[in-house]
């Protein structure tokens, strides 16, 4: 059944945007009775950030080539790439619904645990002898300026515009 809702949603978001989505538009095309939906989930967004959940569990491992520099590159490409498209956006939509429905709720488990593993990557190049950002820093650099763009439909598109906020960072870490 999990799986049934999660391919309707995908095949729903090549056909329309998040904002037009609806759990009716879910029930039909998964085959799952509207009253189970809402039971299982709750909500349109409850549905939408289990998608969410299960694709950041799938995302790529944290990279450790050696180097801070290569590995934090390798981090922004997957950073970027898990936002490019619709499934960023319906990221976005869910974790804004999620903070803004309940000022208890933290993040979902698989977010919690990708920024555990940026941690784990900057204490490997603090060990290396390196000089490597926080976890904040980071966010601040790299992470927020793209889900700025996503948010307000500005992302910068291409190597370059990542290559911009990976420049900053190698300033703040002293590499640049």
């Amino acid at each position: 059944m999990r799986a049934d809702v999660h391919g309707a949603v995908q095949s729903l978001l090549r056909d329309q945007s998040v904002a037009e989505l609806t759990i009716a538009q879910i029930a039909e095309r998964s085959g799952v009775h509207l009253g189970t939906l809402y039971r299982r989930w709750g909500s349109l967004d409850g549905i939408l950030l289990d998608v969410v959940t299960e694709r950041l569990s799938q995302s790529s491992p944290m990279p450790d080539t050696g180097t801070l520099g290569e590995d934090l590159r390798e981090y922004a490409r997957q950073a970027a790439s898990d936002l490019a498209g619709p499934e960023g956006k319906l990221l976005l939509r869910a974790l804004v619904a999620v903070r803004l429905g309940n000022d208890e709720a933290g993040l979902p488990p698989a977010l919690s645990r990708r920024f555990d593993e940026l941690g784990e990557l900057l204490d490997r190049a603090a060990a290396r002898g390196e000089n490597p950002p926080t976890v904040q820093e980071v966010f601040e650099v790299v992470i927020a300026p793209l889900v700025a763009g996503l948010l307000f439909d500005t992302q910068p598109q291409g190597p370059k515009a990542l290559d911009h906020l990976l420049d900053r960072l190698d300033r703040i870490t002293g590499q640049g």
